[in-house]
């Protein structure tokens, strides 16, 4: 079999970088953040924190909260013509406006 190259993060370097004023410690409300079936949701991955983050190109894509998964929230989102599941932290996710 062919070895793989890279991982998780790889080409990612501006992609999964914050802006100079937004670096340093996340604010601890945004573990907590509760959502509910049916909520429209954003994908926007918190660098500072790897775990139960997304792949890095479903970045920006928009979806709905299809249940739980532990501490984390199960995303219907829309790649092409697919519906696909993502679990994600809350730390990953903004509410839509």
């Amino acid at each position: 079999m062919v070895q793989r190259i890279g991982g998780f993060r790889r080409k990612t370097r501006s992609k999964l970088k914050k802006q100079y004023g937004q670096k340093g410690k996340i604010s601890i409300t945004k573990f907590f953040r509760k959502f509910k079936d049916g909520d429209k949701v954003i994908l926007k991955p918190e660098p500072a924190v790897q775990t139960g983050m997304s792949f890095p190109r479903f970045q920006g894509k928009s979806g709905v909260i299809s249940g739980k998964q532990g501490e984390c929230y199960k995303v219907v989102i829309k790649d092409g013509n697919l519906k696909k599941i993502v679990v994600v932290h809350p730390v990953h996710l903004n509410r839509e406006a």
